[in-house]
This record gives structure tokens, C-alpha cells and sequence, in this order.
């Protein structure tokens, strides 16, 4: 624990002893030594064997111990000469392969230098083809699960080899154009030291081993695990426009399920994604079309389906995990949330539709460790919003389906007053909307149209129902007695007024439209 220490190795740089006096000579002598080198830049332990170490100094020499610091070989690359070897990377991949990077830019050189040995460093090839010069590279990284997969960070940014080496390219996305100091790949991320800008981390490598440029075809991309919890991101939608981060203000990864998918072009024929859970259950449906039956409300209601994007090239789509929404009432505000619940941890299928054909997925969303919750009650939290949810959903259908048959109805009586004023389909018509409006009543209070309208105009029964859904919602899934327990009575009161609008949905409108249908007046939308 450094409380006592022991002689490792001989000195292992150039040790040149002009480079070693004081700095600023030879007319004014200052403290920052700029000029001075020979101290060692670089020292790294192999992660596959005990006791292997390489190091690299500030005036170009490369050495490396097999015996814990018993001989040191020098395995320098010829003719690399005076030069800083700033970053030495053992392969995750290969116990002999190693990665330097170096660079002279202190004696006015920028070339990129970046050098690989499959055998303890006894012979180098350079690896730099497509970094320019001037990009001079400081450090480069293997990627963790993909062997030859390589990342190098330069005085330019960020490149990228997926051929070990052979050729490079700009990896440089929305990452500001800055010095790129250090790379560390930590589980399946790029974590990136800028000079000046900040860390930045790139998410969810798993798509780069995936890739190929010269694919022509449909490529939907394996789905990387996700943990089970609540964060607010920027990144939970479409980020095309997205080009970093504001002042002060950090990003934190998506909190949902990424798909990714290449499109090579695009048709007209929307695309279509299911989601299944383990049992095969439809989870949720999501479409690259509009909802053309979308109605916006004036503050409150439904929010909008997310849209599958369906442009030519990659394409993003982040599920947030939750069940559908429920749908809303026109033109009635309700401050309540209509978004489903957020599944539970498990493993969900995503079969994506494109073209007629289907492509499979399968996506994990694993127990967050942190949660003390098991699994019987993620079962039963599940249960109960499940159920909750279809009964919204069951209620504001049946409210909409009413209203539009009522506007039928109105609209078949004023052809049937213009035909005969005295039917007594008339009167029998009318006290049917009486029936109608008044169950409508009890559902939903349509004078509220904004928010605190409720100050003045009392929530009716879908509006309890939503808030009792709503307040059993939780970031940590554990359902409450007292949820159970209000749920019990509102199921009871709903089941008298379910009973109510399936006997007029049922039986009361339609022998009304079979007498208009009778009278040469109708008819009545039942769907």
C-alpha cells in the first residue's frame, strides 16, 4: 500500500542529459521545463497475466517485463526515435497484441503515429491510413467485445478502424472538433476526455460490431440490455436534431429500449413494430404512419403515439417501455396521465414489419439491483395497471362510441321531423339522448376545457378512475392496500354504469335504428 517501496527497473528512458537541465536557456531560465524531457508517459499492466507490464517514456522508448520487473526488453519500433509515446493499449482480445500511440508534435511534426504488435512488441506495423495529417493521435483503444475494433483519439477528434488498423475514419458524430486526450471503453460505452469540452460518452457500442458500410440490404440491429428504472433524458426520442448539451446541464443515456435499424431506401408502405412479452402477449403497436384519428385537446387528454421513423439509412427508435396509452375524450379536459404503465423486467420480442417482411429481437430489460422488489410484486403491480388500464380505456371508448351515436341519432331525427313531424319515433329518439347525455354525465365533465377548470365544474367518474391509476403509477412498483381498496369501489360503481351503456349500445339503440331503418330514415354507426 506504498508504505514501503522496492527498485522495478532500470532506468528505461533515453536518459539524455542536455534534455535534462533547466528549462528557458539559454538566455532566461524559468521554472516550466517545457524544453526538458526523459520521464516515463506510459506505464500499463497486462489484464491477462501477472507480473506483464509495458512502458513507454516521453523520448521514444518502448520496453516491456514478462517477470514482474526482473529484465526489461526494449522493443522500441525502429527508427521511431525522440518522440511521446502518449497511450499503450494491451488487446482485451490477445494476451501478445499490444497498441501504442505516439506523437512528435513538440518537434513540429503532426503526422498521426499509431503502431500494433501480435507478438510482446519484437515487431511493429503502423496502423494510420485515413487519419490526416495534423490529426497527431494521443491515445487508441480496442473495443471490449469486438476484436479489431479500434477507436484513436487526435489533436482533430475522434477516429474509428473496424479492420484493426487498416484504414480509418472520422468517428466524430456531434462530439465537438477539440483534442481528444484519453478513450476508455467501460461497459459497452466510449467514454471520451476532450481537451477543453468536457467528458462526452458515447452509448451502446454494440451496434459498431454489427456494422457493415456495404450492406445493401434491411439490417435491424441486436438490442442492447437496459436496466429497469426512472431518469428523464433528452435522448428518449428522435435525436437528429440533437447536437449536444447546454450549459451546466448533463445527458443522461436513454431511459428505454433502443432499436436500431438501416433502411436502404424508402418506400411507401409504412412500417410497423409489435412488441410481445415472454408469454407472447402483445405489449404494444407502433406504425411509421400518422394517426390521422389523432384529435388534439386544449391542455389535457391523450398524448400522441410516438411515430416509428422511416427514413433512408439508420434509423432510431427509443420504446419507453410502457404500455399504450389510454385514449382520451374529445374536447374534455382531464389533469390526469393517459401514458400505460412501464413494463415489468423480463424479455419482450420486437418484430418489425418492413415490406412484408418481419424482423425478430429480442430485447432484456434487467431488475434494477437497487429495487427491493421481487418478482411476485412486479406480477402484481403489473396486474392491477393492466387492469386499470383496460377499464379507462373500456370507459372512454364507450363514452366516445355514445356521443357519435347520439349525433346519429339527432342527425336521423331532423330528417325524420322534415318527413313527419308527428312519428312518434320522434319523442322515443329524443328521451333515448335524455338516456344518453345522462350517463355521459356521470362519465365525464365536458365544461372543463383548462386547467383548474375543476375548481368549478366537479370530475366525473373517468376522471377518478384515471387519478386512482394514476397515484398507483410509481417508480418503484409496489402496489398499497389503500389502491386495492379504491379500486374495489370505483369497479363496483362501474359495473352498474357499464351495465348502463351496454344496454343502450346493445339493445335500446339498436331497436331505435331498426325502427328508423323501418321509417326509410338511418341509420346508426354502431362502431
Amino acid at each position: 500500500m506504498g508504505k514501503t517501496w522496492t527498485h522495478f527497473s532500470p532506468d528505461l528512458t533515453r536518459d539524455i542529459d542536455k534534455k535534462q537541465g533547466k528549462g528557458g536557456g539559454p538566455y532566461t531560465v524559468e521554472a516550466v521545463g517545457a524544453e526538458n524531457y526523459g520521464t516515463l508517459s506510459y506505464l500499463i499492466e497486462s489484464q491477462h497475466e501477472k507480473g506483464v507490464f509495458y512502458s513507454g517514456s516521453d523520448d521514444g522508448l518502448v520496453h516491456v517485463t514478462r517477470d514482474n520487473g526482473k529484465t526489461w526488453n526494449n522493443i522500441t519500433p525502429k527508427n521511431l526515435g525522440e518522440t511521446l509515446i502518449n497511450a499503450i493499449e494491451v488487446s482485451p482480445h490477445d494476451p501478445a497484441t499490444v497498441y501504442i500511440a505516439t506523437t512528435k508534435y513538440k518537434f513540429g511534426d503532426y503526422t498521426p503515429a499509431i503502431f500494433k504488435s501480435s507478438n510482446y512488441g519484437k515487431t511493429w506495423k503502423a496502423i494510420n491510413e485515413g487519419i490526416p495529417y495534423g490529426a497527431y493521435t494521443r491515445v487508441v483503444r480496442e473495443d471490449e467485445k469486438q476484436k479489431g475494433l479500434l477507436y484513436a483519439g487526435t489533436e482533430k477528434g475522434i477516429y474509428i478502424s473496424f479492420n484493426d488498423g487498416k484504414s480509418w475514419e472520422s468517428f466524430q458524430r456531434n462530439l465537438p472538433v477539440t483534442p481528444i486526450l484519453d478513450l476508455k471503453v467501460h461497459r459497452n460505452d466510449l467514454i471520451v476526455a476532450t481537451s477543453g469540452r468536457s467528458f462526452w460518452i458515447l452509448d451502446n457500442l454494440s451496434l459498431l460490431p454489427q456494422y457493415n458500410k456495404k450492406n445493401n440490404e434491411v439490417k435491424v440491429y441486436d438490442i442492447e440490455p437496459i436496466t429497469y428504472g426512472f431518469w428523464g433524458s433528452r435522448m428518449n426520442g428522435n435525436i437528429d436534431t440533437f447536437n449536444g448539451m447546454s450549459n451546466f446541464v448533463g445527458v443522461n443515456p436513454a431511459n428505454g429500449v433502443e432499436l436500431f435499424y438501416d433502411l436502404p431506401s424508402v418506400g411507401k408502405k409504412p412500417i410497423y413494430l409489435t412488441i410481445l412479452d415472454a408469454n407472447g402477449n402483445i405489449v404494444n403497436t407502433y406504425t411509421s404512419e400518422k394517426d390521422k384519428n389523432y384529435i388534439p385537446h386544449n391542455g389535457g387528454g391523450a398524448p400522441r403515439t410516438p411515430r416509428l421513423p422511416k427514413k433512408k439509412g439508420l434509423n432510431r427508435f427509443v420504446w419507453n417501455m410502457q404500455h399504450p396509452i389510454v385514449p382520451g375524450v374529445p374536447k374534455v379536459y382531464i389533469e390526469a396521465n393517459f401514458r400505460g404503465h412501464k413494463v415489468v423486467p423480463g424479455r419482450y420480442t420486437f418484430n418489425l414489419k418492413i415490406d412484408g417482411k418481419v424482423y425478430s429481437k429480442q430485447a432484456v430489460i434487467k431488475p434494477n439491483p437497487k429495487y427491493n422488489i421481487n418478482p411476485e410484486e412486479y406480477a402484481a403491480y403489473d396486474a392491477i395497471m393492466s387492469d386499470m388500464e383496460a377499464k379507462v380505456t373500456d370507459m372512454h371508448n364507450k363514452v366516445n362510441l355514445l356521443t357519435s351515436m347520439s349525433k346519429d341519432i339527432t342527425k336521423s331525427l331532423k330528417q325524420l321531423y322534415q318527413k313527419d313531424k308527428k312519428s312518434a319515433l320522434i319523442k322515443e329518439g329524443k328521451a333515448l339522448l335524455m338516456e344518453i347525455k345522462s350517463w355521459d354525465e356521470l362519465m365525464v365533465q365536458r365544461r372543463s376545457q383548462a386547467y383548474d377548470d375543476v375548481e368549478n365544474f366537479e370530475n366525473k367518474f373517468t376522471a377518478e378512475y384515471l387519478f386512482l391509476m394514476n397515484q398507483t403509477n410509481s417508480s418503484l412498483p409496489k402496489v398499497p392496500k389503500a389502491s386495492y381498496d379504491r379500486k374495489t369501489e370505483l369497479d363496483a360503481a362501474w359495473m352498474k354504469l357499464k351495465k348502463t351503456a351496454e344496454t343502450l349500445i346493445v339493445s335500446k339503440i339498436p331497436a331505435l335504428n331498426k325502427k328508423l331503418w323501418d321509417a326509410g330514415i338511418g341509420a346508426i354507426k354502431s362502431k
